[in-house]
């Protein structure tokens, strides 16, 4: 005598398939990208100096503090909002050519430097 053989497949559990890629599941009221990535360059002024204007200010020395830092980024949204790119910011005997979108310094130019210089490519003027 033969007996029977079942080829039906026994019934699995259905389980939950295994995502495509090990993401991390991030909570909710946790920081975003762009919060992480700030504190990590740890800028959060958000303005910042080209090499070149770096290399100006250090052969120039001119000293930039906490209280230049805070009357160029009032200057810079000034100049945001007129609708500004690219901005000569003038501070004391300072000469800051800054593009406005960017925030960022180009170049810086002391009283001494800046007699008998041209400017070009700005659109606008702030005195501060």
């Amino acid at each position: 005598m033969v007996d029977k053989l079942n080829l039906t497949p026994a019934l699995q559990p259905v389980s939950q398939p295994a995502p495509l890629h090990n993401q991390p599941v991030i909570p909710p009221g946790s920081p975003g990208f762009a919060d992480i990535l700030k504190s990590q360059l740890g800028n959060e002024s958000g303005v910042k100096f080209s090499a070149h204007a770096q290399r100006r200010i250090a052969s120039r020395q001119i000293e930039f503090g906490t209280d230049e830092t805070a009357r160029l980024e009032q200057a810079i949204e000034k100049a945001a909002n007129k609708g500004s790119r690219e901005s000569l910011i003038l501070m004391d005997d300072l000469a800051l050519v800054v593009s406005i979108k960017n925030k960022v310094v180009i170049t810086a130019v002391d009283a001494n430097s800046r007699k008998d210089n041209i400017f070009t490519n700005i659109d606008s003027v702030v005195l501060t």
